[in-house]
């Protein structure tokens, strides 16, 4: 009971920490904004037509539930009122009864959001109970009278510019103190993991892999032996490509950490003295 709690109290926490705009929806996720703000449209403009009525239908397993998506409603006052989710035990329970204080305020101010027709987004992780992954998740929310509707999709795959910004600090990191910071990334710091993304680094005087920050088991062992999920001799490749370059970016299928899927990746490089640092982004499934 308290996981689902809290899946509903970290969303309202993350709505009133997090600003909002359509902009900021990644362009890789376009589709799955397009259907999580339809499914929220439809259901506002159904609650406009039927009022109160209409809440028994976001509950049901139909029309207000897309996949991994669902319709939830909360009322400025903290109570759940409906859900197509797992948060459907809510209903009827006032969750802000269980806060106090920062966490407190954070949800009183997501609540308290006007009626000015605007659809609000934010991000935050967490478990997607489809696949049992934490994941990234984007919800988009509307007030509309007392009541705030809300919809979201998880998002696996991160960004390229933000593995480019993960590589920087990585790479700047190493060239600033290189066994500390293989010693990070092998304790999995934070600092060097964001949900499908993360640090590893190689050797290139004895060409084996000094750090990982997903699979520890790679440490130690000859990089040049690395191969794809497919088979691709990727070591060698990401080798090659840094034999005459200071950075270089090699493309294979691998398995993304975020949903235990094999998907089409793409891996930044760049040489920090005797070592290469490496920071991979998820292009989706592969074709």
């Amino acid at each position: 009971m308290w996981s689902i709690f809290r899946d509903v109290l970290l969303l309202l926490f993350g709505l009133a920490s997090l600003s909002s705009a359509f902009a900021q929806s990644d362009e890789d996720y376009a589709q799955e904004t397009e259907r999580a703000t339809r499914l929220l449209n439809k259901a506002v403009a159904l609650y406009r037509i039927k009022g109160s009525a209409a809440l028994v239908d976001f509950s049901r397993q139909g029309g207000f539930v897309d996949g991994e998506m669902y319709v939830y409603v909360v009322d400025t006052n903290g109570v759940m009122l409906a859900s197509g989710g797992p948060s459907v035990i809510l209903v009827g329970r006032n969750v802000s009864s269980v806060l106090d204080g920062e966490l407190d305020r954070a949800f009183k101010e997501a609540l308290s959001v006007p009626e000015d027709g605007k659809v609000r987004s934010a991000e935050y992780r967490w478990l997607n109970w489809n696949d049992g992954k934490t994941e990234r998740k984007r919800v988009f929310y509307q007030r509309v009278g007392e009541q705030i509707f809300a919809a979201g999709y998880y998002m696996p795959r991160s960004s390229k510019s933000a593995a480019v910004d993960l590589l920087g600090r990585a790479s700047a990191a190493i060239a600033a103190d290189a066994r500390k910071t293989i010693e990070r990334i092998n304790a999995l710091d934070a600092d060097f993991i964001r949900d499908d993304l993360y640090v590893f680094v190689v050797d290139l005087d004895t060409q084996k892999f000094s750090a990982h920050g997903v699979n520890l088991r790679l440490v130690g062992t000859d990089f040049r032996a690395l191969q794809s999920a497919d088979g691709r001799p990727i070591g060698m490749q990401m080798l090659d490509a840094l034999k005459s370059n200071e950075v270089g970016e090699v493309a294979y299928r691998w398995r993304n950490p975020a949903n235990g899927r094999i998907e089409q990746k793409s891996t930044l490089l760049r040489k920090v003295g005797n070592y290469a640092v490496a920071v991979g982004y998820y292009l989706g499934p592969s074709t």
